[in-house]
């Protein structure tokens, strides 16, 4: 049960990568300095007092580049893949020293894959701020996603099982969006035919 619930613990953390990158590493830092979070062998450091420091320093540039206009852009296609890597890594920091193969297909698949498609859906969001309002409502859009990260993180931490929970519905949302959308090009391609 509890390697289980240490992957909830990750999934939740990744899936924040999506919304911003240093925010689930900051908050697992804290964490794992008072004690809530075991880290892994290999992953001690990041429950140290300069991690702690980079961490914090990195989140606040991360979060005030958003609200610059068309950076927030450019940190988007910056920010897919390495949301993928920092998510890998959060959930190979949180499973117990086990076999290294079945530990990083675990991160990969549970931590990467969370991170990404999170990150995809708020390039996306991003994106259509950007056409619909030429910017403006970016830092609408950058709030939401501040928010949405450290909410996220905290639920992870003390609430995994929630955290999941949501993470779950937001997957599904993505999905069902990405399927309208696949169906209105669909719709669109076949009076032209």
């Amino acid at each position: 049960m509890d390697t289980l619930l240490t992957i909830a613990i990750g999934i939740g953390l990744s899936a924040a990568c999506g919304f911003r990158i240093f925010v689930p590493p900051l908050v697992m830092s804290i964490a794992a300095l008072f004690g809530h979070l075991p880290l892994s062998q290999n992953f001690e450091w990041v429950g140290t007092y300069p991690a702690l420091e980079a961490f914090a320093v990195a989140t606040c540039v991360e979060i005030a580049a958003y609200y610059i206009p068309w950076v927030d852009n450019l940190l988007d296609t910056v920010s897919t893949p390495t949301a993928i890597a920092v998510g890998t890594s959060i959930v190979a920091a949180l499973i117990p020293n086990t076999d290294p193969l079945l530990q990083w297909t675990i991160a990969v698949i549970a931590g990467g894959g969370s991170a990404g498609l999170v990150q995809a859906f708020t390039a996306m969001t991003r994106l259509s701020s950007t056409a619909l309002t030429v910017g403006i409502g970016n830092a609408v859009v950058s709030t939401v996603e501040a928010a949405s990260s450290i909410i996220l993180s905290i639920l992870a931490i003390f609430m995994p099982i929630v955290a999941v929970g949501l993470v779950a519905a937001l997957l599904i949302l993505i999905v069902r969006k990405g399927w309208q959308s696949l169906a209105m090009k669909r719709l669109v391609k076949t009076p032209n035919e």
